[in-house]
């Protein structure tokens, strides 16, 4: 398939530092965003391995006779076991983390993985859907029915992760899944927190469907995270589908970005 897309990172207007990281794939294949937690230093290193780790797996296996949904969990604990190296190696970094949303179009489909509360969107006939739940206390907490979506808006613990890349425990943590609705002129958004701790999902909805050129729409939704506080670093990658019939020729049938270090999280998460 053919697709447009654009990439944006904004440390925010509180920290001096940015823990994000994204890469968009230059054939449109699949991108990647993370969000880093466990200091300066800890958080960025622990994006920036979790990005370029799945980058290179992805790239070096796009082609191998495996399906996607054992390409992204392959690549994803790969992630995981560059980032327990590094913890062992730097114990000073060994509370770091991040968390992490892949999306893939792959052999006629299209494939997501992720950890965290780092989101991917989908804008489909002016419909905001939310693809990913958060891997949070609070997230668990409201599909429980314990607590309102009202009221976890300004709960203390609302950032607090139960799950994330960086732990041994990881094998029960990933959400791989395959969307099987897409159709011409959809629009893909992986983000951090940073975006949807400050933009409400009306305004992210009608944001992203605002014009064709994408670099100024990822402009304005990190703008209007800024705008409204800026509290954390803000990421966001957008994809348009522009066309379903071409399917790309790097990929045969079956299965789910310029590399850009920014720079957080909080370390509570």
């Amino acid at each position: 398939m053919k697709c447009a897309f654009a990439g944006l990172s904004d440390p925010g207007l509180v920290r001096s530092y940015n823990q994000d990281n994204f890469y968009t794939d230059t054939s449109g294949r699949f991108f990647i965003l993370a969000d880093g937690m466990g200091g300066h230093a800890g958080g960025e290193q622990a994006s920036k391995i979790a990005v370029e780790v799945i980058k290179e797996y992805l790239e070096e296996n796009w082609e191998a006779p495996m399906d996607s949904y054992d390409l992204l969990e392959k690549a994803v604990l790969q992630a995981n076991e560059g980032i327990l190296e590094d913890q062992d190696n730097h114990p000073e970094r060994g509370d770091m983390g991040t968390t992490v949303v892949v999306l893939i179009f792959r052999n006629g489909e299209t494939w997501r993985a992720h950890i965290g509360d780092s989101r991917l969107y989908q804008l489909q006939d002016e419909m905001l859907i939310q693809v990913t739940s958060d891997h949070t206390w609070i997230g668990q907490a409201i599909r429980a029915g314990e607590i309102t979506l009202e009221d976890a808006k300004h709960h203390p613990w609302r950032h607090v992760l139960s799950q994330c890349l960086g732990r041994r425990d990881l094998y029960e943590g990933i959400d791989i899944h395959k969307i099987d609705t897409m159709d011409k002129g959809d629009r893909f958004l992986l983000c951090s927190d940073g975006l949807t701790e400050e933009v409400t999902d009306p305004i992210i909805s009608k944001l992203l469907g605002d014009g064709d050129d994408l670099d100024k729409v990822a402009d304005s939704l990190v703008t209007e995270a800024k705008n409204n506080g800026g509290s954390d670093n803000v990421t966001v990658v957008l994809i348009k589908v522009d066309d379903l019939e071409d399917v790309t020729t790097e990929a045969k049938d079956h299965d789910d970005n310029i590399l850009k270090v920014s720079e957080t999280k909080d370390e509570e998460e």
